[in-house]
This record gives C-alpha cells, sequence and structure tokens, in this order.
C-alpha cells in the first residue's frame, strides 16, 4: 500500500505532523527492517529504480532474502541498532545495482519497532573525507580558544560551516523566550541578500517543527523543487521519520524557501543544556547537495561551538554574580547594622539599585511606601502593590514589558517598563520592587510578523509570506531585559531578607515568651500583696473609728486627723480590692453561660439610683441581648461603665446616661453614652491603662483600674472595648463580645 501524502491544511499548520510524512526526499532511499522478523516492512517507491524490484513484492519478506549484499552490510547495525532520538552514520558502502556497482553514504536510525536503514550517493564533486574537512575543523577549535565574546565565536561557526560546505549564505539565529529568531552573525558571498540584525516571527518555525529540530539536528534540503518519493507498506501505520535523514519536509516550508530565494538549505540545532538555543541556517540559490560526511563534520564542529558558546555565556554570568555578590553583601551589611532591615534597603538606595541594575526601586510594606530613584509617584506604585498582592505572589516576579500585563503602566512607562520583584511576606503582604525605565526600539523584521501566511481570495488555503523585505517595527513600553545573574541576585537577597525576618521573629517569640512568664509571677505578686494587705486596711479603719467613738476628748484637729486616717486607709483598701481583682482576672478560669444583660443592667442601675438619689439622672435604655459569657465578669464590665457615666456627669444638672446594644458580624456590641466631662481624644491610647487617670483625683475620685478591668475582661473574652469623646461633650464607651466563646481565653 502507497502512503498518501497528506492533504496540505494550512490553516492547521500549527498541527501538522510533519514527523509522518509518508514520503522521503528523492536523493536517496529508505528501507525500514522490523527487527523482531528481520523482514522488509516499508521501502521508499525509488528502490525499484536502483535495485531492479518492485518494492511491493519485497514487503513482508525476509531483507537478507531479498536483499542478501546490504543485509550482510547492516548485519551489525541490526543487531545493535541506535536508540530512538538518534541517527548513527555507518559508512560509505559498495552496493551491486540493477545497473552497476554504486557507492552509497548510509545511515540508521530507529523508529519504533524498526530499523531505519537509509542510503544516498555522495554528490559529484564534493568533499567527502575527513582528510580534507580536518584543517577546516582544527583551525576553528584553534580559534574558539582565542574568542573572546559570543560575537565572534559565532562569526567564526558561520565562516567555517560556510568554508566546508559551499553555501552561498550561512545565518547563526538566536532564539528568543517568544521563540521568535534573530540573526546574530552571518557569512555569505554575494548571491544572495544579507538578512544580518533581520528578526524571524515564532511563527516561522512552529512548535512541532522546532521539536523536530530539538531532536534531529541536522537537517537538509538539496532543491526545494522535488518531487517527494512515497513509503510504501502493507503497515497502515505511518513511518514516524522523526529521526531520518531523508524525511520529506511540509509543503509549507517548500514554499517558503522559494519565496525566500533560496532552492537549497541544511540547518543544524545549537542546543544548550538539551533545548533548542538557535540554528546555523545555511542557504544556497541554487539546488545543492553535501554529503553526509561533511554533514556529519558539520554537526560535530557546530557541538563544539556550543560548548564554547555555553562556557562564554557561563564565564559572563560568573564574572556578574561576583560583581553582584559584592553588592548584596554591602546591602546585608547595612540592614544588620539597622534595627529594622527595611532601614538597611531604604537608607541606601544606590546599592539598592544597583543590585539588579535598575534605575528606581520601591520598598512597601501594608503601611508604608518608599519610593527611591527613578520610580512612578507613590499613589502608582501603591496600585501596583495591590495588583502584585492579587496576581502575582510569587517569590520572583519578572518582567520586561509591564504594561502588556498591566495597561495602568502605560502611564508610567518612562520609569517602569520593566519590573523585578520579590515577595518578602506573603501574610502580610509586602515587596521590594525595582524599575527599569522604556527603552524605545527599531526592530528589523524579515518581512511583516504581523502577516505570516496570507490568505488566497475565495480559498481555503493559506501560504507563507512571500515578501522577506526589512520591515521595521518601533517598540515601545519596553525596557531592557532582566539577565539570570541580575535576578538570582535579587532572589538571594529575598532568601536573606526572609532569614533575617525569621530570625527577629524567634527573638520575638522569645521575648514574648519571657514577658509572659514576667507578667504571670507579677501576677502571683500583685495577687499575694493585694490578699495580703486588704485586712490590715480594713483594721486600720475599723480602729480608727472606734478610736473616734472612745476619744471623745478629741480636739476638734484630733478629729480630723482620724478622719484623714479613715479615708485614706478606706481608699488605700479600695485600691487594694481593686487590684487583687485585676491579678484575679489572669488565674480564674471563665465560666461563660447566658447572660442576661437587660437584667444585670437593670440591677446595677437601680443600685446606683439609690446611691445618688440626690441627683437627677436620665436613664434610657434600649434593648440590651443577651450574650454567652462569663456573668461574674461581665457584670463587673457594666459596674465600671455605668459607675463611670455617673462619676463623670456629676457636674451636669441632668446627667443623660444611654445604653444600648446591636448585633452584627458575629459579635454583639454594646455601648454606654453619657453627657457628662468627656475627655481628649489624644489620650485615647491611656484610657484603659492601669493606673491612667485623664482627671485630677480632686476633681473624681478612683484608682484608675477600672477601665483597664473592663479591657481585660473583654480581650478573654475574645472581644474588644473602646471609647469615644470630647472634652465637656461627652463620651461613649463600647465593648463587643463575640456571639461565640471560642475566642474566650
Amino acid at each position: 500500500m502507497t502512503q498518501q501524502t497528506h492533504d496540505l491544511d494550512l490553516t492547521a499548520c500549527e498541527r501538522e505532523p510533519i514527523h509522518i510524512p509518508g514520503s522521503i526526499q528523492p536523493h536517496g532511499i529508505l528501507l525500514a527492517i522490523r527487527l523482531s522478523d528481520r523482514t522488509i516492512a516499508y521501502a521508499s517507491a525509488n528502490t525499484a529504480e536502483i535495485f531492479g524490484f518492485d518494492p511491493a513484492d519485497a514487503l513482508g519478506r525476509p531483507f537478507d532474502e531479498v536483499m542478501p549484499a546490504l543485509s550482510a552490510e547492516f548485519a551489525a547495525q541490526l543487531d545493535d541498532p541506535p536508540a530512538a532520538g538518534n541517527a548513527r552514520f555507518v559508512r560509505t558502502i559498495q552496493v551491486h545495482t540493477a545497473q552497476q556497482e554504486r557507492f552509497f553514504e548510509t545511515a540508521v536510525s530507529r523508529s519504533g519497532d524498526c530499523a531505519i536503514l537509509e542510503l544516498e550517493e555522495p554528490p559529484q564533486g564534493g568533499i567527502s573525507s575527513i582528510d580534507a574537512l580536518y584543517p577546516t575543523l582544527r583551525r576553528f577549535v584553534e580559534q574558539l580558544q582565542g574568542a573572546s565574546t559570543i560575537e565572534t565565536l559565532c562569526h567564526l561557526a558561520a565562516q567555517d560551516i560556510r568554508r566546508m560546505t559551499g553555501f552561498d549564505r550561512v545565518l547563526i539565529y538566536q532564539f528568543d523566550e517568544q521563540w521568535n529568531g534573530t540573526v546574530i552573525a552571518e557569512d555569505r558571498n554575494e548571491v544572495l541578500p544579507s538578512y544580518l540584525d533581520l528578526r524571524f516571527p515564532a511563527s516561522d518555525i512552529p512548535a512541532q517543527a522546532r521539536e523536530l529540530y530539538r531532536r534531529n539536528r541536522l537537517r537538509i534540503i538539496p532543491d526545494a523543487d522535488y518531487t517527494p518519493v512515497p513509503i510504501q507498506s502493507r503497515d497502515p501505520a505511518p513511518l514516524d521519520l522523526s529521526d531520518s535523514v531523508l524525511r520529506s519536509v511540509s509543503p509549507v516550508h517548500l514554499e517558503y524557501m522559494r519565496n525566500m530565494g533560496t532552492l537549497a538549505s541544511m540547518s543544524i540545532s545549537i542546543l544548550r543544556d538539551g533545548q533548542l538555543w538557535g540554528l546555523i541556517s545555511c542557504h544556497n540559490k541554487e539546488p545543492k547537495r553535501v554529503s553526509l560526511q561533511v554533514r556529519n563534520a558539520c554537526d560535530f564542529l557546530t557541538q563544539i561551538f556550543s560548548l564554547q558558546l555555553e562556557a562564554r555565556e557561563n564565564t559572563t554570568l560568573a564574572e556578574n554574580r561576583v560583581r553582584l555578590g559584592a553588592v548584596q553583601t554591602r546591602l546585608l551589611a547595612h540592614m544588620a547594622a539597622e534595627e529594622r532591615f527595611i532601614a538597611g534597603l531604604v537608607n541606601h538606595p544606590d546599592d539598592l539599585m544597583m543590585l539588579s541594575g535598575a534605575q528606581g526601586a520601591a520598598v512597601l510594606t501594608q503601611d508604608h511606601c518608599w519610593c527611591l530613584g527613578e520610580a512612578p509617584t507613590m499613589d502608582q506604585v501603591r496600585a501596583l502593590f495591590d495588583w502584585l498582592s492579587d496576581n502575582h505572589q510569587e517569590d520572583v516576579f519578572a518582567t520586561d514589558h509591564l504594561a502588556a500585563i498591566y495597561p495602568a503602566a502605560e502611564a508610567f512607562a518612562d520609569k517602569a517598563s520593566g519590573l523585578l520583584s520579590i515577595s518578602i511576606s506573603k501574610v502580610h503582604s509586602s515587596y521590594v520592587l525595582w524599575f527599569r525605565p522604556e527603552v524605545v526600539q527599531t526592530v528589523k523584521w524579515g518581512g511583516n510578523p504581523q502577516k505570516p501566511v496570507q490568505e488566497e481570495a475565495g480559498s481555503l488555503r493559506l501560504h507563507p509570506r512571500r515578501s522577506f523585505e526589512t520591515w521595521k517595527e518601533t517598540v515601545r513600553s519596553r525596557s531592557l531585559a532582566w539577565d539570570r545573574s541580575e535576578i538570582e541576585a535579587v532572589k538571594e537577597l529575598r532568601n536573606a531578607i526572609v532569614g533575617i525576618v525569621l530570625r527577629r521573629a524567634e527573638e520575638l517569640a522569645s521575648l514574648s515568651e519571657e514577658l509572659r512568664r514576667s507578667n504571670k509571677e507579677l501576677e502571683a505578686f500583685s495577687y499575694s500583696v493585694s490578699h495580703d494587705l486588704r485586712a490590715p486596711f480594713r483594721h486600720i479603719v475599723g480602729y480608727s473609728e472606734l478610736l473616734k467613738k472612745e476619744a471623745s476628748d478629741l480636739s476638734e484637729k484630733g478629729r480630723r486627723y482620724v478622719d484623714t486616717i479613715i479615708e485614706s486607709a478606706y481608699t488605700a483598701g479600695t485600691l487594694v480590692d481593686n487590684l487583687l481583682r485585676f491579678s484575679q482576672m489572669g488565674r480564674t478560669a471563665l465560666k461563660p453561660r447566658t447572660v442576661d444583660v437587660a437584667g444585670l443592667v437593670g440591677e446595677i442601675r437601680h443600685k446606683l439610683s439609690a446611691e445618688h438619689a440626690d441627683r437627677r439622672i436620665q436613664w434610657v435604655v434600649g434593648d440590651l441581648l443577651p450574650v454567652n459569657a462569663d456573668p461574674v465578669l461581665i457584670r463587673l464590665v457594666f459596674e465600671n461603665l455605668l459607675d463611670n457615666a455617673v462619676k463623670y456627669t456629676r457636674t451636669r444638672e441632668k446627667a443623660r446616661i444611654e445604653i444600648g446594644s446591636s448585633r452584627k458580624n458575629g459579635e454583639t456590641v454594646y455601648f454606654v453614652r453619657d453627657n457628662g466631662v468627656g475627655f481628649d481624644m489624644k489620650y485615647i491610647d491611656k484610657l484603659f491603662g492601669v493606673f491612667q487617670r485623664l482627671h485630677r483625683m480632686e476633681e473624681f475620685e478612683g484608682t484608675g483600674i477600672g477601665l483597664a478591668n473592663v479591657r481585660r475582661i473583654v480581650e478573654r473574652h475574645g472581644g474588644r472595648a473602646w471609647a469615644e469623646g470630647a472634652l465637656d461633650r461627652g463620651a461613649t464607651f463600647s465593648v463587643a463580645l463575640p456571639d461565640h466563646d471560642e475566642g474566650a481565653a
């Protein structure tokens, strides 16, 4: 059965199965021998022309029976065929054909269960011996050692490949990240035009073609006008020719060559770490064949070139690493010398920007933003920070075309077309950003890259572009690209910063534990002292009152002395009681249950009304919702809040005290509002502290512990307490308690 050449569906050329074309180029013949039984599984149709028998008659028959001489030549190769992904040049052999004895250069590759044997007659008049090629290879190696730059290396490679092959033009392409190819070196005669510095779009070499270039390093097309030779087989499965040297190529590519004005081409892949780095592409205006030995020599030369290229790039990378390492060391020293590591960065902007070769930088946390050098405005940086936090939380992020993914960057392209950022903390979003300005470039394309193919009127068939005239494009909103050493340098800085942050966090955790232990000791001491002092103060009060009754002959001055003793001892005893209560709060376990807050407030209000019966107090009590809490401690909260409200409205002719509650967002909020003397909000941070008083003792009595008790009780329940007020305009105290008690401690 003859395999049919695939219909040309150029609308789907990206999906074209070019590895199974079903045909070969006509300058050689192909046989596929099934390794399991050594029968001929596939044969190119031109076998008949060379060997004088119909391939269809040979299919399925033993190889050594049909072609005993050739089978003997390949016996060793069939016993040990190459692995998939490799083609092996065997040697030049002499074969008796239908007409005469002829010489063939031979290669073997693997395809599934078959070994593919390919035979080519050496081109007439071409260089075909290693002796003739050796001087060129030796000179190339010697010159490589003296080449100091990648540009020089590429130029040498182009020169020597053309010297060995005799092509009109040899180009060195380098691919970029988008797989566009730029000609970085060229050697040519005047037959074909120069393509030096031209860029060719990625669509010129589709993904599946790039994969074949990676897998099969060398490909030659001696004549773009060739007629494909079909492969015959009784097996309906097409033969995979990924590793074949004669594989027929896509008609689209042949048309592309003709449009370019080249009828012969050869390409050799340049690989780095197994990945396609670029191509050495050879063109000839007229058809041209190159012997298999010369092609193998070119492949060998290219592999040496690739190794030298890698060595040069690694040397450049190492030099940059050393240079940036010195900058990084200085930054680390700056950070170590500061109490906060961020100060070590923002106080030394030159070193920070030098680390990545940036012209601007910014350091951001949730609360602060520092802009350094040529950076966007603070508002623009903050908006960028929000976008990064939402979209790019990776450790390191780099782009030389920020506006393409963040359109708002167009507004500050002159400062930040390029962005390199590191995320320091994902919990508390914080970043260090580096900026590079726009660099307007003119790119010379080999034809308009926007129209890689053109559609014919009324036809679904597409053709490759026909023009390779230089097409200039002005590229804007792009910066110089961040290179590998710069990205590595900021990544190492990030690791150092994270290390510092973690170490500081561990130190804070240690201090926190020490503080907690000290607080417990202080709490125990306060409990012990206040507990032991309660009885003596009560005794002083009691005995002083007894003394006052018994000593009827005391003078008026003596009675005032005794009254002062009683009053002072009473105040001291109250202070001790409050201190004891405060210290007990950290020792007593909570016993939460549903508290009837309305009833509780009613009892407190009734008691206070009785104690201050001589005053005019208007109580405005709203809906007070029940809450799940420790009833004893919650009573203390409302006792303190209501007692304060009564006390600080003392100067009002008519006091107004309002109490209410609301429930939202999983918590119940209670407030106590009064029209008393109020307070200045600039002292709000002191309001809930221990022994903090905003009014003189002579004006309003008290120990300064009440509100500290309120906050401590509320926080033990997992809630919060706050206040608002204004001098002489009253105050509002609020407490929020969670609807559930999971947060209680």
